[in-house]
């Protein structure tokens, strides 16, 4: 099975299926490369599956060790260099609520999770990956 069916809609529009579930992803060309900025742009995309992925694995490890991490949050800004066009940083803000109450130990394990996904380790190494965590 695919991982992903993407359809061009035109006007610099796709739309994305994932097979299994039928979940839909729209996307659109950012305002400052031809588009409308009406939807996600897919260099958006990658900075949001860098986050979504932090946030994951956290949960994994979270759930494993029986720690409650519900209600964390990330916040990305994507920057985007010229020549060639592309994403050059994330800057990366996770903010773990203060009550699920975790010591050094736990935050450490947390940290390690997010900055080892498998997002994060597949992006090119010239892309900086700026990150910091609030407890």
């Amino acid at each position: 099975m695919h991982t992903a069916a993407i359809l061009y809609n035109g006007e610099l529009r796709t739309t994305a299926t994932h097979p299994r579930s039928g979940s839909v992803i729209e996307t659109d060309a950012p305002v400052d490369n031809n588009g409308k900025g009406e939807r996600f742009s897919p260099t958006d995309m990658v900075a949001s599956a860098l986050g979504s992925c932090m946030l994951t694995i956290m949960g994994i490890k979270a759930r494993d060790k029986g720690w409650n991490i519900d209600g964390t949050t990330v916040s990305i800004d994507k920057i985007m260099g010229t020549d060639p066009r592309r994403i050059t940083g994330v800057k990366v803000l996770i903010a773990v609520p203060q009550t699920a109450g975790l010591d050094d130990t736990a935050r450490k394990i947390l940290e390690n999770a997010a900055l080892t996904c498998p997002v994060a380790k597949s992006l090119h190494p010239d892309i900086q990956q700026d990150v910091t965590f609030t407890w």
